[in-house]
């Protein structure tokens, strides 16, 4: 027997449907965070979406340019569907926390499927839109700037073998000064990571 029903059409028998009031959710996370004089400061911005303002809109317009899921729409009843801001801010609160899909339902009032979708939406977009500068290997031209920018840093050579670098940790509480002190007598740690200012490497 053919089924002749569409993959959309229509409810889906025993779904229940919440009124998550979108639109006022859209207004409050608008006002607390991005109009022209938002509820919280530049500070708790930064503290809670773990970047500026100024990025978190310029990767917004970027994506949203990109891909016109993240543009604000109307279903067919004429109501407002989900903002831009609201999808990158679900996306972005399950990527600086580690939060499941579901906690971004209190706040931003977004299933759990909805963002599921807004994140791997994202990410493609992030990738296709950024990764030719930014996840690119650097040149020569990267690399001598990056060494030149560590060296006035005190991180000459920020680029050798990452995994066996100890670094003099001059500002070791006494307490631990055992655990981390090796063969030079004073307290080192392993040096994993060294960024550039904009985080690129």
């Amino acid at each position: 027997m053919l089924n002749t029903q569409g993959s959309h059409r229509g409810s889906v028998p025993g779904h229940v449907v919440i009124n998550r009031d979108r639109e006022q959710a859209a207004r409050n996370l608008f006002n607390d965070y991005f109009a022209e004089n938002p509820r919280f400061p530049e500070t708790m911005f930064r503290r809670r979406f773990r970047m500026s303002r100024a990025l978190f809109l310029q990767i917004h317009d970027a994506v949203q340019r990109h891909d016109n899921y993240f543009v604000q729409r109307r279903d067919g009843l004429g109501k407002l569907g989900l903002s831009s801001l609201q999808k990158l801010t679900a996306a972005f609160r399950m990527l600086a926390y580690g939060s499941p899909a579901d906690s971004t339902d209190e706040y931003i009032k977004i299933g759990e499927s909805t963002t599921l979708e807004c994140l791997k939406r994202f990410c493609r977009a992030i990738v296709e839109v950024f990764g030719g500068h930014y996840l690119r290997a650097p040149n020569a031209n990267d690399v001598a700037r990056l060494l030149h920018i560590n060296e006035r840093r005190g991180f000459p050579g920020m680029l050798g073998s990452l995994d066996c670098m100890h670094w003099k940790w001059k500002n070791c509480p006494t307490a631990w000064g055992g655990q981390y002190a090796g063969r030079s007598g004073s307290p080192t740690i392993i040096l994993e990571a060294v960024a550039d200012y904009d985080l690129w490497i």
